[in-house]
C-alpha cells in the first residue's frame, strides 16, 4: 500500500512507496524529487513544450541528445532497456497509479506534476496516458555491431514519416528483424511520435544509421534485396531468398520507393503478390509482410497475437 501527502506550503506531492522503497534514504530521496508545477513558464518544462524535434537531439553535440518517451508503458520499456531518465511529467493521479512503478525506479529524476488542464495548455494535446519522460540519447551504434550475428536486418532508406518508421520498428521486433539501419535521410526514430506508435520497439531492436549505401552490408556477408516492382522482381517467398543466410531488406520512402541506383546494386528485387490491380502497400504494411515472410525460424513459438 502506499498513500500521498500533499505539503501545501512548499508545493510537492511526497508518494511513499512502502512496497517499492525499502530504503528510508530512497524514499526520502524520491520524495524530494516531486514537485508541483503551477507555473507553465517553469524551465524545467521547456523540454516538454517549447523545444523541437531538433534541439532536443541535438546533432551538434550527440552526447548531450534528449528524447521523449510517453506513456507508462513505452517509459517502461526504455527503463528496461537500460535508458537514462532526466525527468518525467505526468498529471497528478498518475503518480500513485500507472506511473508509480516507473517513479520508484528512477531515483535521479526530476518528477514534475499538475493538473491535466495546465498539461494540455502546456503541450497542446492530451497526453497518452497522462505522462512524458525526457530521456538522454545514447551514442549511436556502429553498423559493424548492428550487424555482428544478425541473419536478418532491414534497411530504411529515406522513410520520413514518424508513424511509418514506428510502424516499420514495432513489426521488425515482433517479425524477427535482428537490426535496423537508416539512410541519413530518414526520419529520427526517437522522433516523439514514432517512439510512441513503436510502443516501445525502438529500444528493443539494435540500430543505426548507414552512413554509406547498403552494399556497405557484404563486407558483414549480406546480400541485398530491394522491394521494389521491376522486371527482374521475384516474388517475396521465392525459395532462393529464405535460403540466403544472411539477407538485408530495403525498404524505400513513401512516394517515390528506392532510387535506380539502389536497385541496381542490390542483389534481389522482390516484390509481393497482390489482388485487384492494387500495385503497392504503404511502406509499413509492406514491411510488415516482408517481415514475416522472410524471418520465419523454427524457435518461433507463435506467442503474439
Amino acid at each position: 500500500m502506499f498513500f500521498t501527502v500533499f505539503d501545501v506550503n512548499r508545493g510537492r506531492f511526497f508518494l511513499i512507496f512502502f512496497r517499492r522503497c525499502k530504503n528510508i534514504a530512497i524514499f526520502d530521496y524520491i520524495c524530494n524529487m516531486i514537485h508541483e508545477i503551477t507555473d507553465i513558464n517553469d524551465p524545467r518544462l521547456a523540454v516538454f513544450s517549447s523545444l523541437t524535434e531538433a534541439q532536443l537531439r541535438n546533432k551538434l553535440d550527440p552526447e548531450k541528445g534528449i528524447f521523449i518517451a510517453e506513456s507508462p508503458k513505452v517509459i517502461d520499456v526504455a527503463l528496461k532497456a537500460g535508458y537514462e531518465p532526466i525527468s518525467l511529467l505526468c498529471e497528478r493521479k498518475h503518480i500513485e497509479g500507472d506511473a508509480a512503478d516507473i517513479i520508484a525506479r528512477m531515483p535521479e529524476a526530476d518528477i514534475l506534476t499538475g493538473s491535466r488542464e495546465m498539461l494540455e495548455t502546456l503541450t497542446g494535446y492530451r497526453l497518452t496516458r497522462g505522462v512524458l519522460c525526457a530521456m538522454k540519447r545514447r551514442k549511436p551504434l556502429p553498423v559493424s555491431e548492428v550487424c555482428r550475428d544478425a541473419r536478418r536486418v532491414v534497411v530504411i532508406d529515406s522513410v520520413t514519416d514518424t508513424t511509418n518508421i514506428g510502424a516499420i520498428f514495432r513489426s521488425a521486433a515482433a517479425l524477427g528483424i535482428d537490426g535496423v539501419l537508416l539512410t541519413p535521410t530518414s526520419c529520427d526514430p526517437l522522433n516523439r511520435r514514432a517512439v510512441r506508435v513503436s510502443m516501445g520497439s525502438v529500444f528493443l531492436v539494435p540500430w543505426t544509421w548507414l552512413e554509406t549505401g547498403p552494399e556497405e552490408l557484404r563486407t558483414y556477408g549480406f546480400k541485398t534485396v530491394a522491394m521494389a516492382l521491376e522486371d527482374r522482381s521475384v516474388s517475396i517467398d521465392d525459395p532462393s531468398l529464405k535460403a540466403e543466410p544472411k539477407l538485408a531488406i530495403i525498404m524505400g520512402t513513401e512516394g517515390d520507393g528506392l532510387s535506380n541506383k539502389v536497385i541496381a546494386d542490390s542483389d534481389y528485387v522482390c516484390r509481393i503478390p497482390m489482388f485487384h490491380v492494387v500495385d503497392s502497400l504503404n511502406v509499413a504494411a509492406a514491411s510488415a509482410v516482408a517481415f514475416w515472410e522472410l524471418c520465419k525460424r523454427p524457435e518461433c513459438k507463435g506467442q503474439g497475437t
